[in-house]
């Protein structure tokens, strides 16, 4: 076990030794988890406006046919990977912290020629498979097999395009991640419609075909992109380090055996909690129509309430933590950087920052989806009556985004197994609420959006628990009292804006809208208002932070340097 670190003010800009260095490697992580979110928002919007053309050329039935197949390519892509790429961003990270440049990229030929072995095998199972899978009535309609055999070849290029995009990241560089995303999905939208819409007159199952070569043509682009980010980081190198690399004397005798057992020990755990999403989504497919009927409703009913949860309000819950999702994937390599060179002072501060930034932005979205659920049920879905479960899945926001990060911290220390073995007890925590809770009548589907929000929660806490025994981290209770109090007047704006302008003029999408913006602008004056923002944190904004400080100077939020020295 590390020794613990006492709390110390977090992201002191004048710390001791090499703090200009600090200072630059957490803008570094901000600016990537800033990256990170803005081509995860413009992903999401491309993938939205594409079904929405995709739907009308194919239709429910030719939509069902491709949601047949994709599971099956998932699930491969999946398990091919077995979370390569999280482990070489680990140990990439370490590597290069350790100027160990010839072991960090001995590191990624040895993973790409697994992942060669691996992404094949997968593959061809998925091609010689899909046939088999149809025989014995796993998958339903005989039609849904072309769409599946189009989808084996983008399991080996997916698998490549990850572990690509997991080297970079841990050498801390988070714009081709970013820009192959974007590249990746444009040219995956692109073929779907094309595609789909040409051989619509072949037939449906051909159509759903063409559509599925969508993620074949995007994985191959974003691969494309990747190989040019390679190229442009090799040249860095060459420059920073000289042409002729060595290994670093405590590696020289590391065999390549040894390195892939590392990388399994590190990226299986991962891997396995990737897979319990899937089986959670099953768990919750098997366990809440059916106890929704206990609870007294008809099938058709459950069947509707159960769509609500899935597919109107655990899709608003991942929009709301795409800053965290992000920002956990910048955090995993900065803190293995910070581990390998043992400054544990910085892996302490990493971490109490992208807690207080993930409440900082998570409750805030939490109170908009929470106060406005049915409103935005209607704006959106043209669906009132997801409301209820909208409003409760709100709850799950917070939760998730302290899930995401403090997984991310613990992969960066090293220790992968326990958010695996930690999501596997929230999952068991979950199926019991969801067998209890869904089946009273009083509460029904947001029985449900109650248990999937203590599946998050508990992930979450039990992962804190940890990063405690760890680093000696806890949650700092003055700042998130703040975070609270601040969420709690932005909850009242809400409300009264939204009220106020519904009984005047009756806009629900002027009144929507307008009450998001006014109660953020309450909540961020608030929280100025009782010093719930700290001058650190904005200062290692991207962009955007240096000028924020010159402006909260001038108005007394902060004080001056010349007030500073005076004191």
């Amino acid at each position: 076990m590390q020794r613990k670190v006492k709390a110390r003010t977090v992201f002191s800009i004048s710390s001791q030794n090499g703090s200009d260095k600090k200072a630059s490697r957490g803008e570094s992580f901000l600016k990537g988890t800033l990256i990170l979110t803005v081509a995860g928002f413009v992903v999401k919007v491309i993938g939205s406006l594409n079904w929405i053309f995709v739907s009308r050329i194919l239709g429910g039935e030719g939509i069902g046919l491709y949601q047949m197949a994709f599971p099956i390519y998932f699930f491969a892509m999946t398990v091919s990977q077995a979370g390569v790429p999280v482990a070489i961003s680990i140990i990439t990270a370490e590597r290069v912290a350790l100027k160990d440049i010839y072991g960090a990229k001995r590191v990624f030929r040895i993973s790409m020629a697994l992942m060669l072995v691996t992404g094949l095998v997968f593959s061809l199972l998925t091609y010689f498979g899909a046939q088999w899978l149809i025989d014995w009535h796993f998958i339903r309609d005989p039609r849904a097999y072309m769409s599946m055999v189009v989808l084996a070849p983008t399991v080996f290029f997916v698998t490549f395009l990850a572990s690509s995009r997991g080297y970079l990241q841990g050498w801390q560089r988070m714009t081709p991640t970013a820009v192959s995303q974007i590249v990746e999905q444009i040219f995956r939208v692109i073929t779907m419609i094309v595609l789909a819409n040409l051989l619509l007159p072949w037939g449906l199952e051909y159509a759903s075909a063409g559509a599925s070569l969508g993620a074949l043509a995007g994985a191959v682009t974003g691969l494309i992109v990747l190989v040019y980010f390679h190229i442009k980081l090799d040249k860095d190198i060459e420059r920073d380090y000289g042409h002729v690399l060595k290994p670093a004397p405590d590696t020289e005798g590391e065999t390549s055996w040894q390195i892939i057992k590392r990388i399994f020990a590190l990226s299986l755990p991962v891997s396995a909690a990737s897979i319990m999403l899937p089986v959670v989504s099953n768990l919750d497919l098997m366990i809440v129509p059916q106890r929704l009927e206990v609870a007294g409703y008809s099938v058709n009913q459950a069947t509707e309430l159960f769509g609500y949860l899935t597919g109107m309000a655990v899709p608003l819950v991942n929009l709301a933590t795409i800053l965290t999702a992000s920002m956990a994937l910048s955090i995993v390599p900065a803190i293995s950087e910070a581990r390998a060179l043992k400054q544990m002072d910085r892996v302490y501060n990493q971490t109490a920052s992208s807690v207080r930034i993930s409440n900082f932005v998570c409750f805030p979205a939490f109170v908009i989806v929470f106060v406005l659920a049915t409103p935005i049920s209607a704006l959106i879905y043209n669906a009132p009556g997801a409301g209820p479960a909208v409003m409760i899945s709100a709850v799950s926001i917070v939760l998730l985004g302290l899930h995401q990060v403090s997984t991310a911290v613990l992969q960066g220390l090293g220790h992968t197994k326990i958010p695996m073995v930690n999501m596997v007890l929230a999952a068991v925590a979950k199926v019991i609420l969801n067998w209890t809770l869904t089946a009273q009548p009083w509460l029904g589907i947001m029985g449900a959006a109650w248990a999937t929000a203590a599946d998050m929660g508990v992930a979450a806490f039990i992962n804190l628990y940890f990063i405690y025994r760890y680093i000696g981290y806890r949650i700092e209770i003055p700042q998130l009292l703040k975070t609270m109090g601040a969420a709690g007047v932005m909850a009242l704006a809400v409300k009264f804006f939204y009220d106020l302008t519904m009984d005047q003029w009756a806009m629900g999408v002027f009144s929507t809208f307008g009450a998001v913006f006014f109660g953020c602008v309450v909540y961020l004056l608030t929280l100025i208002l009782i010093g719930g923002i700290r001058e650190e944190d904005v200062q290692r904004l991207p962009m955007v932070g240096r000028f924020s400080i010159r402006i909260l100077r001038r108005i007394g939020v902060f004080k001056s340097k010349d007030d500073q020295e005076v004191q």
